[in-house]
């Protein structure tokens, strides 16, 4: 992503928080990097950098600011939007697959050598594979460090660190404290996360989002579709079962003015970077709402709608999986694939495609087809052929998915929208975005909705999410 010094450079002086994440601020004359509305004095401008990541500031010898604290900020909604190589690089190795896999297995993964992904971040992120694998860990150690009362080698290999003394120097590298210095630093919460008697780590972390966030639009959504067992919504939280890499874990997610507390109770502490990228992912945090809304509303039929409630996010998913059977599968039978809930009330994350394998004929309920046709697809996730995480090539996942005897054109498009996060899907054929376009007075068939929405490219999905709430 190429910066323009002008833009950014009046987006610093003006404080505004609506650029945080898109780009960072360097000052050479500190040695610091902040995030664009950091309320510090305005640098001069030939004391000024600019950066498209928190790994390129470090990488140029800037330590992160402990003022505004730039690594907290929401993540690039370029990431979100480019289903190029760079793109799915970026996602996977926020879910932490470099940690877990290596620049190999995220090379592999991509397929491309690791020389040339390296040199295509390089180009284009300002650092590789490496560099923004460390940054990372050494966010997620400084939420270790000031949340929790972990022994502090032990929040090292948690981080994803090899060494402690590789923690050390990245920790005092990059935030300019030593370890110790930053647990006593007065702006750390009290040290909490004590370990349960399943041996499980309770977590609570702020995850930012650009402002506006609608978020009784998300809570709406997922209360209507929350599967027992799975999810629910509680006093204006959400709290649902996620399957990690490295275990079991449970999340409560409450929106409040400027950020969403996210409550993780994890059995494995290296899950938490991919729990924090899944429930990113999930309520959409890392969207635009500002450059969204804009060009929605630039069509009058819609500009009420984006008036009344700023904000609107597209829920995604925390597993494609999941929401691809769930799309196949009724709402009352899914209930009865598996009893989901425990004993003792906690939430587990949906069956695994090995799992729903495994299950007889009679758990599904469901014509033969429909059985067939969701045992197929949990065969092609199961050998790896169909990769439906945020990181796979959307292109090639939609064509595959696409050829599975069962699925039609509006199923591939409500994986795209909401596990692939395309943000520019349109689901024309869906009879209540039908019915939300003809509420609004807009063209309601297939044939003419399709080419009236062109002028909402490329935002389509947010348009979706709007006419489902129209109806």
């Amino acid at each position: 992503m190429e910066l323009d010094f002008e833009r950014c450079y009046r987006a610093v002086d003006s404080r505004d928080q609506r650029f945080d994440g898109w780009f960072y601020t360097g000052v050479t004359s500190t040695g610091i990097y902040c995030r664009p509305s950091c309320p510090a004095i305005t640098p001069k401008r030939r004391n000024v950098r600019f950066f498209t990541s928190t790994a390129a500031a470090q990488q140029a010898g800037l330590r992160a600011c402990r003022r505004c604290r730039p690594d907290a900020t929401p993540g690039s909604p370029e990431w979100d939007l480019r289903a190029d190589v760079v793109g799915r690089a970026m996602r996977l190795i926020a879910d932490g697959v470099v940690d877990r896999a290596g620049v190999s297995g995220l090379a592999a993964r991509l397929g491309y050598t690791e020389r040339h992904l390296h040199r295509m971040l390089r180009a284009q992120v300002g650092a590789g594979p490496i560099a923004l694998a460390r940054a990372q860990r050494a966010q997620t150690a400084r939420i270790l460090i000031t949340t929790t009362g972990l022994h502090l080698a032990e929040v090292a290999f948690a981080a994803g660190f090899g060494s402690v003394r590789q923690f050390n120097d990245t920790v005092r590298e990059v935030y300019g404290l030593t370890p110790s210095q930053l647990r006593a630093d007065p702006r750390a919460t009290a040290p909490g996360g004590e370990v349960d008697a399943d041996g499980a780590q309770t977590i609570s972390l702020r995850l930012a989002y650009r402002p506006p966030l609608h978020a009784v639009a998300l809570l709406d959504f997922l209360a209507r579709r929350a599967l027992p067992g799975v999810e629910r919504v509680v006093d204006g939280a959400y709290h649902r079962g996620l399957s990690l890499p490295h275990g079991p874990a449970e999340v409560g997610l409450r929106p409040v003015d400027g950020h969403v507390v996210a409550t993780l109770r994890l059995a494995d502490l290296r899950d938490l970077a991919p729990a924090a990228a899944r429930c990113r992912h999930l309520l959409d945090l890392d969207a635009d709402p500002t450059a969204v809304d804009a060009t929605l509303a630039a069509d009058p039929a819609l500009a009420p709608a984006v008036a009344a409630e700023p904000g609107v996010r597209v829920p995604r998913s925390v597993d494609g999986f999941e929401l691809l059977v769930r799309a196949l599968v009724p709402h009352r039978t899914l209930t009865r694939l598996r009893d989901r809930q425990r004993p003792d009330g906690r939430l587990r994350g949906f069956p695994s495609a090995d799992e729903v394998l495994g299950l007889p004929d009679e758990a599904f309920r469901t014509p033969v087809r429909g059985r067939e046709t969701v045992r197929a697809v949990a065969r092609a996730v199961a050998d790896g052929t169909l990769d439906l995480r945020p990181g796979g090539d959307r292109a090639e996942t939609l064509r595959r998915l696409a050829a599975i005897p069962g699925i039609g054109p509006k199923t591939v498009g409500y994986v795209a929208m909401r596990a692939l996060g395309d943000p520019d899907v349109l689901l024309g054929t869906d009879p209540t975005v039908r019915r939300g376009a003809a509420a609004l007075g807009l063209p309601h068939t297939p044939s003419t909705l399709d080419p009236y929405a062109d002028g909402w490219r490329p935002w389509r999905s947010y348009a979706t999410v709007r006419l489902w709430r129209a109806a």
